[in-house]
């Protein structure tokens, strides 16, 4: 006889994870490439869960005022690719 668990949701609304301070001593070209990255994946996933889900679709407008509605820096010209990559990569 199968018995089947159903697990509960937590009621309470999801919290980001307490960052940590970044390595020390590190070149401050890989703390510019860590920061850019952590922006283009947080853009990315916030395209994506707004319905944007082909490269194409994402312009450089379209990045610039997501970034904005989430408070976010406006991004530069390299990070608009990263995140056009990502979103190509996720397919």
């Amino acid at each position: 006889m199968a018995v089947a668990a159903l697990t509960t949701l937590p009621l309470e609304p999801w919290k980001p994870l307490q960052k940590k301070p970044l390595p020390a001593g590190r070149p401050r070209e890989w703390y510019v490439s860590h920061n850019r990255r952590l922006k283009a994946m947080r853009l990315a996933i916030a395209l994506l869960d707004s319905g944007v889900y082909h490269p194409s679709k994402a312009d450089n407008d379209t990045i610039r005022s997501t970034a904005e509605r989430l408070g976010i820096h406006p991004p530069s010209d390299t990070t608009c690719r990263m995140v056009r990559a990502l979103i190509h990569s996720s397919r």
